[in-house]
């Protein structure tokens, strides 16, 4: 890389990103599926105290009856900035959000409350708005990329790493900033990375916050930049910059947005309400679970997992729980908790004490296996060996099996029926269907702040 500021890697993100202007029909309709899948989330978890605790901050910064943004689920109304952060951690704190394996990150629990927040401000079409979203998973899923790998991601949370990239990019791209703005905009938001994954060792709430944290500063940096604030031209590969700081090497020729297949188009969603790196383990757990009748006559689980699955933060852990998060985390718990019950419900985790399922996870262990770390991240697989009394029984799967369309919708309209009632619900999911086509925004943010 050179010195000159138009070739920095900010510019020349920024670059791709303000010329970008043929979005794909995948990537566009992908996005809507994101859009669906984070309400989803958002409308289950308004009771977890957390959330709480998110919403009390944002109405004592900032309650305002016009102007701001909702606060999702309520009829609350904020500055853009408290409605993305309590959005956010909404959002996050299922762990089901949506997933993007090159930067190991949670990408739409930051672009998505950018986008919705941000579009309060300025009338925009609906295709505009599906825009900014791909724009935001392609600038933080090309920039994770690059920067995450099992070392990194022990110690620094990559949603909170690259969160404000991402919430800056998609505001840039839904304000229409020219490429010198933009290029401020991502170099502001390169100095807002947050989240440590301390909470790991003790299943704190930590974690359910660096998203809303991300995506408020994300915002922050697109309005400092929108007002002609400046930035570092060298803020990722400078002498000081965020590659020096996590002791990386900028490539020779660095990965740029859209120079391959769309960013949005490797995202999943997921099936199991837990970590990413416990998901396969999970599903290959049901499927074998269900061929043993008699569960108390198992005595010992193998789980073979690649490298990263095994390294990441709480992932290899057998108890005792002592919170929601430790369970949602543990590869044993996940295990133990999908043979017994054969399903992902969300009230097992929320059992996360119970007898049996704290019995069987001291009889998981979890191994590394080479052939699934070699296929790792192009494929997330896991086998499981099971011994019993009277013989063992053997299940792999080769990659994660993410939830389809249908599930994605389904899910959605259990829990927007609860806040909203069934004939709201299902005009809300034909507004976001229909986005390519409306206009402006004015049906479904209305919809959404009522």
């Amino acid at each position: 890389m050179t010195k000159n500021s138009t070739d920095s890697l900010n510019s020349l993100f920024a670059n791709a990103l303000h010329t970008q202007r043929d979005f794909s029909a995948p990537a566009l309709n992908k996005a809507q599926h994101c859009l669906t899948d984070f309400l989803a989330c958002v409308y289950s978890t308004g009771h977890f105290p957390w959330v709480e605790n998110a919403r009390q901050v944002a109405l004592q910064n900032s309650v305002t009856l016009q102007g701001g943004a909702p606060i999702l689920g309520s009829h609350k109304r904020v500055s853009v900035q408290d409605a993305a952060f309590v959005n956010a951690v909404a959002g996050h704190s299922l762990i089901r959000d949506d997933m993007h394996l090159g930067s190991v990150s949670h990408l739409g629990v930051v672009v998505i409350p950018a986008a919705l927040a941000l579009a309060e401000l300025n009338t925009i079409t609906g295709k505009k708005l599906l825009e900014a979203i791909v724009c935001g998973y392609e600038a933080g899923g090309t920039l994770g990329g690059m920067l995450m790998d099992v070392e990194t991601a022990k110690k620094i949370r990559p949603t909170g790493l690259i969160g404000a990239y991402a919430a800056a990019a998609t505001g840039a791209c839904l304000f229409d900033l020219d490429v010198n703005e933009t290029a401020n905009a991502l170099g502001l938001a390169t100095n807002y990375f947050t989240g440590l994954n301390e909470w790991a060792n003790w299943g704190s709430e930590d974690m359910y916050f660096h998203p809303g944290i991300g995506v408020r500063n994300g915002i922050t940096a697109v309005m400092l930049a929108k007002q002609g604030a400046s930035a570092a031209a060298g803020s990722l590969e400078g002498k000081a910059g965020l590659f020096a700081a996590f002791g990386k090497k900028i490539p020779e020729s660095p990965s740029l947005p859209f120079a391959n297949t769309e960013e949005i188009l490797q995202v999943f969603f997921k099936q199991v309400p837990a970590c990413n790196y416990a998901q396969t383990a999970a599903q290959t757990a049901a499927h074998i679970g269900s061929k043993i009748a008699d569960k108390s006559a198992v005595q010992e689980v193998i789980v073979d997992v690649p490298h990263a699955a095994a390294h990441y933060p709480g992932c290899d852990f057998s108890g005792p729980f002592t919170s929601i998060l430790q369970a949602r985390m543990s590869i044993q718990f996940n295990v133990a908790s999908a043979i017994l019950n054969g399903d992902f419900n969300d009230s097992h985790y929320q059992d996360f004490n119970n007898p049996g399922i704290r019995e069987l996870a001291d009889k998981v262990t979890v191994k590394i296996d080479p052939a699934l770390t070699s296929a790792y991240p192009t494929k997330q697989g896991a086998a499981i060996l099971i011994l019993t009394d009277t013989g063992e029984y053997r299940e792999h799967l080769d990659d994660v099996i993410g939830a389809d369309t249908e599930e994605v919708e389904s899910r959605y309209l259990s829990a927007a029926t609860t806040i909203h009632g069934q004939d709201k619900a299902k005009s809300l999911l034909e507004e976001i269907r229909s986005l390519k086509s409306r206009p402006d925004l004015k049906a479904l943010l209305t919809m959404l702040a009522n």
